[in-house]
Parts: structure tokens; sequence; C-alpha cells
């Protein structure tokens, strides 16, 4: 703060508050996730402060606003909340209105939001950041969306396992989430969404590169000779397999399967039956705490066995091939022929 010029009073009560919250903690020797999504908080509100005293010192005249009190309403889902539908109007009329009074950059803090029954400051998840965005782009009506991140875009794989990977120019809304559901650290799962149900494209683009084009996505784009467009990987994934031969000729098993999922309020990733079998993949960043995932699995298990036997695999990976799904069979059968040259 003193590099920049600007006066510490401005992050001086979060610093002091955050001492004693930290404090408070060592002393009940005990983190809730309620005051996780506090203390997380804590890092947003101060950036922006200073991100937006320093734009108005640069003579760029800014306002900071704090998400949770600029709209955002969530669910009390603490450490992975989603954005409810009361918050579009709240935003669009506090920024609107602002910016009729008193025309300012708005400066506002990253995946907050504040609980509709707690009224407890929640966060968004992973690159929660960009749900935010979106979120403000269809509360206002924006004509295009930009995501800054760290690499060209949106690219073909992971660059920390293939170097080679490249950024892909285009890719649809469904594209964008199924590569966001399925591992790729670029994009938030639920930051689509918004984008989306407002018809607005998204550009991702490289702060470290600005004139790198990016990727935009959008609606539709013409698939008509797209293939594979990239490769996710999705690391420590629980399987479950569940067998039974109540399955055959029956009706209302499968129901029973997943209604044990939804007293839970577990959410199921991928899911492949056959007459006897359903497998089935969970994320364990999902399951109610990470502190007792075991547990919970456990208990998953202990349900499940009632009605079928149940076998628990974890710490798998899920490789996941988003392209073109009405040309898929293309891709297995490059595959089939690549496999047979090289054992033939």
């Amino acid at each position: 703060i003193d590099e920049l010029g600007l006066d510490s009073s401005i992050v001086s009560g979060f610093l002091d508050e955050l001492e004693q919250l930290l404090k408070g903690v060592a002393m009940m020797k005990e983190l809730t996730l309620r005051t996780r999504d506090y203390l997380v908080s804590f890092g947003e509100c101060m950036s922006t402060r200073i991100f937006s005293a320093y734009l108005n010192k640069l003579g760029k005249k800014a306002r900071q606003y704090d998400a949770f009190d600029l709209g955002f309403i969530t669910t009390d889902d603490f450490t992975n909340a989603d954005i409810l539908e009361a918050t579009y109007p709240a935003v669009a009329k506090r920024l609107h209105g602002d910016w009729i009074d008193d025309p300012a950059i708005p400066i506002v803090t990253g995946f907050l939001g504040k609980g509709w029954k707690s009224c407890a400051v929640t966060t968004l998840g992973r690159g929660g950041s960009d749900l935010t965005a979106t979120t403000i782009g269809k509360a206002l009506g924006l004509r295009e969306i930009q995501v800054w991140k760290d690499v060209d875009g949106v690219l073909t794989c992971d660059p920390n396992i293939y170097a080679n990977a490249v950024p892909v120019p285009y890719l649809t809304f469904d594209e964008a989430a199924e590569l966001a559901y399925f591992g790729a650290q670029v994009l938030h799962p639920q930051s689509m969404r918004p984008a989306r149900e407002g018809g607005i494209p998204v550009r991702v683009k490289n702060s470290y590169n600005r004139h790198a084009p990016g990727t935009v996505i959008t609606k539709t784009r013409d698939m008509r000779k797209s293939i594979l467009t990239s490769i996710v990987l999705k690391s420590n994934i629980t399987m479950l397999d569940i067998v039974s031969t109540r399955m055959l000729g029956q009706y209302g098993f499968l129901a029973k399967v997943f209604s044990i999922f939804e007293d839970l309020g577990i959410s199921v990733d991928s899911v492949a039956t056959s007459e006897v079998s359903i497998s089935l993949t969970l994320d364990p960043s999902k399951l109610w705490s990470r502190e007792l995932i075991q547990q919970e699995l456990d208990h998953v298990v202990e349900e499940l066995e009632k009605i079928a036997v149940v076998h628990l695999l974890q710490h798998r990976s899920i490789i996941s091939l988003i392209g073109n799904v009405q040309r898929s069979s293309l891709i297995l059968e490059k595959g089939v022929q690549r496999s047979t040259q090289k054992w033939c």
C-alpha cells in the first residue's frame, strides 16, 4: 500500500478484524465452513478497495462494491454456494442507479455472496469470480463479457500435462460448460449459465498476452468440420459399482438408488448402466464437508448395501473428450485403426 502511495487506513479495519477472527478460531480449535467463507472474503474485500483507491489516484473514477452488499443472493451452501434469481434485478438496480447518479468504474469482489437465509457471507467455489462476472453481465444486459486469465483462452488440453496445447478459437456454451464441469480449470462450472440465459458472448483472454485473440464462447458455432474440441482430465474421483440381480426385469430400482443420494444431498457426476449393475462417479469436493468425506462415503455405501452389492473405488480419474457428439464415432474409428496398425 505504501508503494502505491495509498493510505493504509483503507484496509486497517479489515486487518484488525481478521486478527481477532483468527484468534477466535485458534482459541476454539474449530473452523466451520461458514467461518471459512468469512475468512477468505477478507482478501477480496481488501484487494478491491486497494485497486479502486489506486484507480482514483490515477484519475480514473472508480467505486468499490462488496458482492454480498451489491445484491448477490445465494444458497447457504458454504464454500460452494449457487446464485439465486433474485440477484439479477438487485444487482441491475444498484449498478444502474449508481451509474446514473455518479458514473464510476465498478470494482466488485469476486466469488462472494450473501446466504438468503443466514445472511452470512458465502463463496461460490473454485473459479467463482467467473460466475460473478457473467452474473453482472446478464444483470446489465451487456453485449460481451470478458474473462481474463493467465492462459491464451480455453486450451485443447491441460498445458501442464501436454506442453503443446493450443487455444480453441470458438466454443459453444454447451462445450464450455462440459469442459468446466469435467475439470477444465480455466472456467467455473456454473459460469456459462448466466451468459447462455442472457445470450451474451463470453471472451476468454490472457492478462499477460493482451494481443492473443483468446476464445469466444457463443450459443452456436459451425460444427460441420469439428470432431474433437478438447481433452479434459478430472482427478480424485470416487466410483461406486452397484450390482444387483433385482434390476433384471424390474422397475423402480434406479429410483431407489438415486433416492438414497437425494436424501443424503450428494450429487452424482456420471452414470453408466447394464442389465445388472450401475456404475457412477462422485466428486469428493461436492460432498457435505471435506473433513468428513470418508464417513459420508461409508454412510452412502451402508445405505446402498441394503439393496445391492457395492464396490467402492477411490482416487480414480475421468478423461473426457469434448466435441461434436454427432461425429464422435469417427474418434473411436480412428482410435481402432491406429491400434490395429500398431499391433498388426
